[in-house]
Order: structure tokens, then C-alpha cells, then sequence
């Protein structure tokens, strides 16, 4: 038989149950051997009682009278005793059996009246020694009695523990099957999900609501981790598709080109050879890119972060299109906070902000104006990126930096994804939108503290 984990967690239940139950019964026993040692004291009292009684009796006499033991042993026939009082020579004195026969005093009828505890008839006799002047003047032979009180008692608690041992014990099995089946259920369901997530299928884990606990926790966190696998197993058919369809394109060529080369149709002049490597030129572009984004998408793992000084470090990016911006006559102004200091790896930091002002550049072949302003909260910088250009087609604008969206440019589309990966890498954000009176804009929200 395989041992579950609920039939762990129930053997783990009943068994913290029987310990319970074991104490029980080792307290009950307790008690009862207690309260008989109380009630053997009492017993063992009377005793003493008796013995003094009748050694006093014998030194005020001087020697034993029958008729004042007799008395003496009324009361201890009142107490339910069987007595009887020996001499020197081992000769009876007097005994409770003889009071009881004779009807001395109505003895008997008070007993009857008294419902009085009577010894067992088959009781031994217990044999105390009297003593006066340290020499032995006879012996008290004594039965003792059994009382029914404390006989009830002893047996209303035994009655007690078993009731309360099949009564709890029949609980205790039904909660823990119950709380074992319970605890497991959630479990058994996240190793379903599990499989089927190993299989490629989608199967989100159903989690109770109002639950909080760690396994409900384990739940949520689970589904996480599998909606992120399959929207990293939807980019990447998303990625592989794109990229068959792009390298389709240029090997189509190539290949157009070569066969008809090969079969004469086409002359081979530096211009033809020069068309085949434009094409060779644009597949390493793509490989290329597409190895930058790999990259980028492992970046949050090799960031080399570092206090960087954000304005002169846009400023120097900016200072590299010094040529490019006189050529098109576009003017840069940079403007906001200068003073902001970013905890960010310098060499991806300056990526970003190249491709946005690359792509900004590209936007505005006929001139214009790019506007980039820095400001901050408290935890936060935020960079954004103005231009005057042509604006982004609305249709690109919910997929704009997703691989492979290409813009008015006409380029791979893995710069914007690319610059995505990185400003995540960092633990921040970008967004982007149209300009009211034309253009685009880009926003970056950077942690001004490396969050670990």
C-alpha cells in the first residue's frame, strides 16, 4: 500500500489522538490509585483510633473487662468493621460478631437503618498488636470493609474513559479523514495542473476564494509561473514564425538569383553579385538582431549597474548624432532635472537611448524638433522622448514593442522590442503614444535604486 500524504497526515492525527487518549487513562489512574491511598488512610486513622482506645482502656483497668471492649467495639461495628480483640494468651475478648448476634444495643437495626458497608465474606483478617508500658497486651484482628461509594466512583470513571474513548476516538478518525482529505485536495489538483502544464496544455489551478494560507499561496504563485511559460511559449513560436518569415524572403532571392545564374538566364555582373550580398548582408542584420534581443532578454542577469549621472549621459548619446541632426536639421533640446544620479549599467542605459533617438531621427527625414525631458519622484526617474515627426500608425501602436512590428522605418522590428527587454531588465517601464499636434512620444520610468 502506497502511503499517501493523506493517509500520512491522517496516521499523523489518529496517532496525537492516542496520545491524547494513553494520557487519559494514565491520569485516571492516577487518580483512582490516589483516591485509594486517600481512602486506605482513612482506613489505616480509624485503625489507630481503635488501638488507642482500647490501650487506654486496658492501662486504666489494668487488665482487659470484657464488657468495656464490647463497647468499644460498638462504634467500630457503626463503621463497618469486623473486629475482635485477643489477649496475652491469644483468648477472644470480645468481637463485633458477637454484638451483632446478641442484638447488644440494637445494633443490628441501626446498621440495617444506617445502610452500613459490611466486609466481604471473604476478607482476610488483618492482625494489629496493643501495646501499654512497651509490652505487648494482645491483638486487634480486624476486616476491613468495602465501601460502595468509592467502588462507584472507581467504576463511573472507568465508565467515563471508555465513553470518552469511543466517543473521541470515533471524532478524531472522522476530522482527520475529513481535515486530512482537505489539506490534500489543493495538492492533489496543483499535481494535475503540473502534468498538464509538462504536457503542454493549459490548466490553471482553482483556488479557493478567501483561502490565504501557503498553500493557497503556492496555488497563485503556480499559476503565475504557468501563464508565464505559455505566453513565453506563445513569443516563442511568435519569434520562430516571424523569423522563418523573414529570412523566407532574402533565401528566396538568393536562391532566385543563383539558380537563374546557374542556368544562364542571369549574367553574373558585379551588379547581380552585388544584389546577392545586399541579400547575405540583410540575413546577418536579422541574426544579428535577433541574437540582441536573446541577449537582451537575459540582461536582468548581467546588468553592471553602477551611479550614473543621467543628464550628461543622454547628453553624450546625444552628442554621437551630432551629424546625422545638422544633415536633417533637426534641432535637440534637453531639458528637466540635471542633477538626477541612476543606479543603471551605463552600456544598456545608452542603448535605450539610442534606439529611441535612432528611431526618432528616422521619423523626421524632412526636419524638426526632439525634446527630451528628465524628472523624477522620489523613487523614480522618468525620461521622456518628444519628436515632431511622422507619429506611429495606430494600428502598430498596441503591438509597437512586441518582435518583429515594423514601423515607417521598414527596418528588422526588434529595435523598440529590444529597448523593452532592457528598461525591464532595469525594473522599470515604457509606454508610448501619438502627439496631439503630430508626432510621437516615449516614456521611460527607471528605479532610481536597484531593487534586489
Amino acid at each position: 500500500m502506497r502511503f499517501t500524504l493523506q493517509r500520512k497526515i491522517t496516521i499523523l492525527l489518529i496517532s496525537v489522538a492516542c496520545l491524547g487518549l494513553t494520557t487519559a487513562v494514565l491520569i485516571k489512574q492516577l487518580i483512582v490509585n490516589d483516591f485509594k491511598s486517600f481512602a486506605d488512610g482513612r482506613l489505616i486513622d480509624r485503625v489507630y483510633q481503635v488501638q488507642a482506645v482500647l490501650e487506654r482502656h486496658y492501662r486504666n483497668q489494668g487488665h482487659w473487662q470484657p464488657e468495656q471492649v464490647r463497647d468499644d467495639l460498638t462504634w467500630v461495628a457503626l463503621s463497618g468493621f469486623d473486629a475482635e480483640v485477643y489477649g496475652k494468651d491469644n483468648r477472644l475478648i470480645a468481637s463485633t460478631m458477637q454484638l451483632t448476634s446478641n442484638s447488644l444495643g440494637g445494633l443490628q437495626s441501626l446498621g440495617n437503618q444506617a445502610h452500613l458497608p459490611r466486609p466481604a465474606t471473604d476478607a482476610e483478617w488483618q492482625d494489629f498488636p496493643l501495646f501499654s508500658a512497651g509490652e505487648q497486651i494482645g491483638r486487634l484482628a480486624l476486616r476491613f470493609p468495602s465501601f460502595p461509594n468509592e467502588l462507584l466512583f472507581i467504576h463511573a470513571a472507568n465508565r467515563f474513559l471508555v465513553i470518552a474513548i469511543i466517543v473521541v476516538g470515533g471524532l478524531t478518525i472522522v476530522i482527520s479523514l475529513l481535515a486530512a482529505r482537505k489539506l490534500t485536495r489543493p495538492l492533489s489538483a496543483l499535481t494535475i495542473a503540473v502534468d498538464a502544464l509538462a504536457d503542454g496544455r493549459p490548466a490553471p489551478l482553482t483556488i479557493a476564494k478567501g483561502h490565504q494560507d501557503e498553500i493557497a499561496l503556492l496555488g497563485r504563485r503556480f499559476n503565475e509561473m504557468a501563464e508565464r511559460i505559455l505566453l513565453q511559449e506563445e513569443l516563442r513560436k511568435q519569434v520562430v514564425s516571424n523569423a522563418a518569415h523573414e529570412l523566407r524572403t532574402p533565401l528566396m532571392i538568393l536562391r532566385g538569383e543563383l539558380e537563374g545564374m546557374l542556368d544562364g538566364v542571369l549574367p553574373t555582373t558585379p551588379e547581380a553579385l552585388q544584389s546577392l550580398h545586399d541579400e547575405t548582408v540583410r540575413l546577418a542584420r536579422l541574426l544579428d538582431g535577433v541574437d540582441e534581443l536573446t541577449r537582451a532578454q537575459q540582461a536582468s542577469q548581467s546588468l553592471k549597474r553602477q551611479p550614473l549621472a543621467l543628464y550628461q549621459t543622454i547628453r553624450q548619446v546625444i552628442d554621437r548624432f551630432e551629424r546625422v541632426l545638422q544633415e536633417q536639421h533637426i534641432t535637440v533640446s534637453l531639458h528637466g532635472e540635471s542633477g538626477l544620479i541612476l543606479e543603471a549599467d551605463p552600456d544598456r542605459l545608452t542603448q535605450i537611448m539610442t534606439n529611441l533617438i535612432s528611431n526618432a531621427i528616422k521619423a523626421m527625414p524632412h526636419g524638426g524638433s526632439l525634446d527630451i525631458i528628465l524628472s523624477s519622484t522620489h523613487n523614480t526617474c522618468l525620461i521622456e522622448v518628444l519628436d515632431s515627426g511622422t507619429g506611429i500608425p495606430t494600428e502598430l501602436l498596441p503591438a509597437l514593442f512586441e518582435r518583429f512590428t515594423k514601423g515607417f522605418s521598414g527596418g528588422l522590428g526588434l529595435g523598440l522590442a529590444i529597448t523593452k527587454e532592457l528598461v525591464q531588465a532595469h525594473g522599470g517601464s515604457i509606454t508610448a503614444g501619438n502627439r496631439e499636434n503630430g508626432g510621437s512620444w516615449f516614456a521611460l520610468t527607471l528605479p532610481r535604486h536597484h531593487v534586489r
